[in-house]
């Protein structure tokens, strides 16, 4: 690692997710170190000196804020940024209030990501806001998943073979959640869903998690938009 080389603790669950933003933090340039727990980001953290940390909002074992307490108080003091793919204002006011610089909301770009980076880093960035897109969604949005990722068709296939087998596996579990009518356990999950359709150009069907995280009757709706989403999916050579 060179001196103009940033050491970066990211934590994120989410494997398409993590992979995404790994490739952007390593633009900085930057060496990431990686954790899917709050567990393992205390380890990684006591053993390397990391000029920026970047947590997920909620873990599968505890909360960023928690996490970013508990560093604080074992003496961590790079500046830190969350990510999360709520909106809700309570939720980012909480982060911001634990000492977080800003909350970004997934998903997002790489540009926007870099930004912020840079800007908590001290590098001087100018906070980068997208135009949203004033048309219907397509399946899968080629231009809009390469100007996230800069241009990098190779990580862009990569990143969707991966959101393949973890669609398939999240639609089993949203249906199984709709069947039981437990609408309130089917949103974590379609969170995750919607930042990574974000990361990847799955434009319609992140259309379509939002929809059906707001109302349960868009299932079925749902449903058909996940399939042709993976019955089109550009990937394996297609």
């Amino acid at each position: 690692m060179t001196d103009s080389t940033h050491r970066v603790l990211l934590v994120e669950d989410d494997p398409v997710s993590a992979s995404f933003l790994q490739a952007v933090l390593e633009r900085l340039p930057a060496h990431v170190d990686t954790a899917p727990t709050c567990s393992r980001a205390r380890g990684l953290a006591r053993a390397g000196d990391h000029a920026l940390l970047v947590f997920d909002a909620n873990l599968p074992d505890g909360r960023g804020d928690a996490l970013l307490g508990a560093l604080r108080a074992s003496g961590v003091r790079a500046p830190a940024i969350a990510h999360t793919a709520s909106r809700d204002v309570v939720e980012h006011e909480r982060l911001l209030a634990a000492g977080f610089l800003e909350v970004l909301v997934k998903p997002l770009s790489a540009p926007e990501l870099l930004a912020a980076a840079r800007i908590a880093l001290g590098l001087g960035a100018p906070r980068v806001q997208l135009p949203a897109a004033a048309r219907e969604a397509p399946l899968w949005d080629d231009v809009a998943a390469l100007e996230a990722l800069l241009g990098d068709r190779g990580h862009l296939d990569a990143l969707r073979r991966m959101f393949v087998v973890e669609v398939r596996s999240m639609r089993a579990a949203i249906a199984s959640f709709a069947r039981a009518g437990d609408h309130e356990a089917m949103r974590p999950v379609l969170h995750r869903l919607r930042a990574s359709c974000g990361f990847v150009g799955a434009a319609r069907l992140g259309d379509a998690a939002a929809a059906l995280s707001a109302d349960a009757g868009t299932w079925p709706a749902f449903d058909a938009v996940a399939a042709d989403t993976l019955a089109q999916a550009p990937v394996d050579g297609d």
